[in-house]
């Protein structure tokens, strides 16, 4: 691995990075937190060799939309099944974009020579 590789990781909102502890105190929860939105399947931290948790950044946004639903009185379950509902929406609406974008496109009338 070069020092290239090492930094372009920083970049990466699938990487890894951080540790349960890490990830609970960043977002002001519990640890106990984390593992209920685990065992919820809203999201599936990858295991360190250790065996450990290790969080994304990208996991991290999705943990903290939980928690503000969470605290906003929203149970847990509810919670995790509106963030999926919400990510499967914002899915069809770029996928609705995309076909939008080529039926524009394919219309266009073409000009005669």
């Amino acid at each position: 691995m070069t020092a290239d590789d090492s930094f372009s990781r920083l970049d990466d909102d699938d990487y890894p990075a951080y540790t349960m502890g890490r990830a609970a105190e960043m977002l002001g929860t519990t640890q106990g937190f984390l593992r209920a939105i685990g065992e919820a399947r809203l999201i599936t931290p990858l295991r360190s060799e250790g065996g450990h948790r290790r969080y994304s950044r990208y996991q991290l946004r999705v943990a903290a939309r939980a928690r503000e639903l969470v605290d906003q009185g929203t149970p847990i379950e509810a919670a995790c099944r509106i963030i999926a509902l919400e990510d499967q929406l914002e899915e069809a609406q770029r996928i609705n974009a995309e076909y939008r974008r080529t039926a524009a496109a394919s219309a266009k009338p073409t000009t005669a020579a």
